[in-house]
């Protein structure tokens, strides 16, 4: 094996085509140009393959990964893309004999039969679906980042563990999820663990046992984090869990049952989904819509593009809309063709991809939203920008990189649907967080891909109060899935993953994770932006499928704050200097409690869970070619 150098911009070019096709598989999303025709002489997987999914793997995007790296994901993954994912559109076209040898023959590896179960839906607890109640001022860890300020902060006696025992945490329990599929964060409200899977599984299991209470099946896959809250008009009163998944579907269930109470889409766009977190306050429930239509962008035959974030507020009793605002007031119009004579519409993109935080007091949603898609660029991308809670009227916005629009076709040798401006694709892929001084002054930090955490003053339209810069930023680096604060610091891990090529004699050249690029934990103090310190990332050696980065959302209580990385580790910082205080190695299999082979790897994504005496994360997060796995690990204080 060999490696082959290249120049910083070609690294960024090879890391961002691995995405790419990571995301056509992994996050469901092929443009409906690239359907899969009929094969009238039957299923041959090989002959589609080459037809339509070589021009990814082995074809336009240079050095993409594979059909021998892509073997490391389940069949059952492509099959789902095919039937329940973003390619259930082509996949409905095709006979499920045809479905299912696509995906055989991508993975190289055999369908379980398909009436077989999901073998994740076991572990039953002996009282199931038993009684679920939650007492008034419970601790509990409802949604993306604990509290309607997103901090990511748990309180001492709602964390139930303090800084002196965190390193005595012991797992406790392990519950097995589907392999390879991605999940949402736990929401923890009560006795219940709530999480959902891109699988399009949602479980609600015993919080301190891991036994499955119930799991429901969901039209497509979920990324969002479960957010719960009760109806009061019920008697007793009936507690909800409010799921959103990546085909734009908003769901509100019963929390003891899973039974479907209402169903809405929130976007009438063939691609729209919702990755953010919702948001409960009052009678409404507020949430955000998003799009990889920036992947679709990168075929020269797709009209790019049309598409626009939202912000919708719905009852939430019911799910009827009560306003929905745009994050680019005006719509998509013709601009111009492109060289193959296809219409190129704009602007477009400024998604939301995270969970808007709320200001009740000033009846404001602030929310970070991501890049355009297609010329021209607007004034409302990459930026923070408020909303009025009762009006969903813009009220102001903060723009922090200018003119970037970018799809895919920037990064392929198809460049045709590549917007003039060709990027920087520096969009805020995490939420902002709201901070309120101890002088009664708000705070707003926004951490941006472009490796800066920017602090800014809500009540001044967002004027900027400082700018701290932790890393070098870039497609897939800077400050990923988001940050925690508690009242004086904000806690930032970098990401600034990095890939290499290497050439291999079976498959050519092929993508692999740079073990020496990426991560660090760093302090910052919030009123002033100074550091107050920052520890380097850990070293990966000669292991394989290895990264230093630290892309995956951090989690605190008073005196610690946790920190995942992709080389398996989650750890713990001492708050006051950064000395790491607890240093758990997630890469090893488990025993469940449903019976499912389980495994630990990376971290990625979402981040600790901590309420009520216990920690709880995913470790398995493989996109990027890290240590796969699928284990929903519990920690608490010497594991009892």
């Amino acid at each position: 094996m060999s490696v082959r150098d290249e120049s910083p911009q070609q690294k960024i070019r090879v890391m961002i085509q691995a995405l790419v096709c990571s995301v056509l598989l992994s996050s469901l999303m092929i443009p409906s140009s690239w359907a899969l025709p009929s094969t009238e002489g039957g299923a041959d997987g090989d002959a589609l393959y080459q037809a339509h999914c070589a021009r990814c793997h082995e074809g336009q995007v240079k050095r993409a990964p594979h059909r021998s790296v892509m073997q490391r994901l389940p069949a059952v993954m492509v099959l789902h893309s095919l039937e329940l994912g973003k390619m259930q559109f082509q996949g409905m076209t095709r006979t499920n004999q045809e479905r299912r040898a696509l995906a055989e023959w991508i993975t190289g590896k055999q369908l379980p039969p398909p009436t077989e179960k999901d073998e994740t839906v076991a572990g039953f607890c002996e009282d199931a679906p038993g009684t679920f109640a939650v007492e008034d001022g419970a601790p509990q860890w409802n949604g993306w980042g604990v509290d309607v300020f997103n901090t990511r902060f748990q309180s001492a006696e709602a964390a139930g563990i303090s800084a002196a025992q965190v390193p005595e945490l012991k797992v406790k329990w392990v519950f097995g999820l589907p392999m390879d599929f991605r999940v949402s964060q736990p929401t923890v409200v009560g006795d219940r663990v709530f999480i959902g899977s891109m699988k399009g599984l949602v479980y609600a299991l015993d919080a301190k046992t891991g036994c499955l209470h119930w799991s429901v099946k969901t039209a497509a896959g979920v990324r969002a984090t479960p957010v719960v809250d009760n109806l009061p008009a019920t008697n007793p009163p009936r507690h909800v869990v409010y799921v959103g998944d990546v085909e734009a579907n908003l769901y509100a269930l019963d929390a003891q049952t899973g039974r479907q109470l209402w169903r809405v889409r929130i976007d009438d766009h063939p691609l729209a989904r919702i990755t953010g977190t919702p948001k409960t306050h009052g009678n409404r429930i507020y949430a955000s819509a998003t799009a990889l239509e920036e992947v679709a962008g990168g075929d020269p035959s797709y009209e790019c593009c049309t598409f626009r974030g939202s912000m919708v507020a719905l009852n939430r009793f019911n799910g009827k809309l009560v306003w929905r605002s745009y994050t680019i007031p005006d719509p998509p119009a013709p601009v111009r063709k492109n060289a193959v004579g296809v219409q190129l519409w704009g602007p477009s993109g400024a998604s939301v991809w995270s969970s808007p935080a709320l200001d009740p007091e000033r009846n404001r949603i602030y929310v970070t939203t991501g890049d355009n898609y297609s010329d021209p660029a607007s004034l409302t991308s990459d930026a923070v920008m408020a909303f009025d809670m009762r009006s969903g009227q813009v009220l102001w916005s903060k723009q922090f990189t200018e003119g970037d629009a970018w799809n895919v076709a920037c990064e392929t040798e198809d460049d045709t649907n590549c917007p003039e401006a060709r990027g920087p694709d520096l969009d805020f892929a995490s939420s902002p967080i709201l901070r309120i001084l101890a002088d009664g002054r708000r705070v707003i930090l926004a951490g941006q891909k472009s490796g800066v955490m920017h602090a800014i003053d809500p009540d001044r339209d967002g004027e900027i109060l400082w700018q701290h810069r932790v890393g070098k930023g870039g497609l897939a680096g800077g400050i990923q899935w988001g940050s925690a604060a508690d009242a004086k610091q904000v806690y930032v891990a970098l990401s600034d993953i990095g890939l290499r090529t290497v050439e291999n004699s079976d498959t050519g050249w092929a993508t692999t994770l740079d073990g020496s690029v990426g991560g660090g934990m760093f302090a910052i103090d919030i009123e002033s932006g100074e550091r107050k310190w920052h520890v380097p990332p850990a070293g990966c050696g000669d292991r394989p499928q290895c990264s230093p980065a630290q892309s995956a959302a951090v989690s605190a209580l008073p005196g610690v704050v946790f920190s995942g990385s992709v080389d398996g580790h989650l750890r713990g910082y001492a708050t006051d200097t950064g000395n790491v205080v607890w240093d758990y190695n997630a890469d090893q299999e488990y025993a469940s409690t449903n019976g499912v082979k389980t495994k630990g790897g990376s971290f990625d994504g979402p981040g600790p869970t901590i309420v009520d005496g216990m920690l709880y994360v995913m470790s398995g997060y493989g996109l990027w070619g890290g240590m796969s796995g699928n284990a929903l690990i519990a920690f608490s204080v010497n594991g009892e």
